[in-house]
């Protein structure tokens, strides 16, 4: 489906270095304008699987960055996570 190839582009460019803010203000259909800042979130405010994925990830910081790999998918289509931060 395109959602999933469009998906797969954007592992492609994360993988080849470019960084998570570019990819997500180009691929992200929802917070393109935030490069894909979700802000903070809490547990119950996400959709299972994306906050099962969400909370297992370690911070990461833009120059090693961590995310999910392959991306994951929920009623919404599919998502790349990365966790700046956590409080």
């Amino acid at each position: 489906c395109e959602k999933h190839s469009k998906a797969m582009e954007a592992m492609e460019k994360l993988k080849a270095g470019v960084r998570f803010s570019e990819v997500a203000a180009q691929y992200s259909e929802d917070k393109a304008r935030q490069g894909g800042d979700l802000g903070w979130m809490t547990r119950g405010s996400m959709v299972g699987p994306f906050q099962d994925a969400a909370f297992a990830l370690p911070i990461s910081s833009m120059d090693k960055p961590v995310y999910t790999d392959p991306p994951v998918k929920t009623k919404f289509g599919y998502h790349i996570i990365m966790v700046e931060g956590k409080k």
